[in-house]
């Protein structure tokens, strides 16, 4: 399924500073976009929210 991420507002955590990591946008109703940060253009991934959360909270615990 194709996601328009048209309107997403990326942030990076600030615990990256100065480096070149992924970013998130997570205030589009039903997905979370995700993309690298030093390619602002290029492609991103779409993950509904549920699917995110359990990303992050399983990173969480490595």
């Amino acid at each position: 399924m194709v996601h328009d991420l048209t309107g997403a507002t990326w942030r990076k955590s600030t615990r990256s500073g100065t480096s070149e990591c992924v970013e998130v946008a997570d205030n589009l109703p039903g997905v979370v976009g995700v993309r690298n940060s030093k390619d602002a253009t290029g492609p991103a991934l779409a993950f509904a929210p549920p699917a995110w959360r359990s990303f992050v909270e399983h990173a969480k615990r490595r």
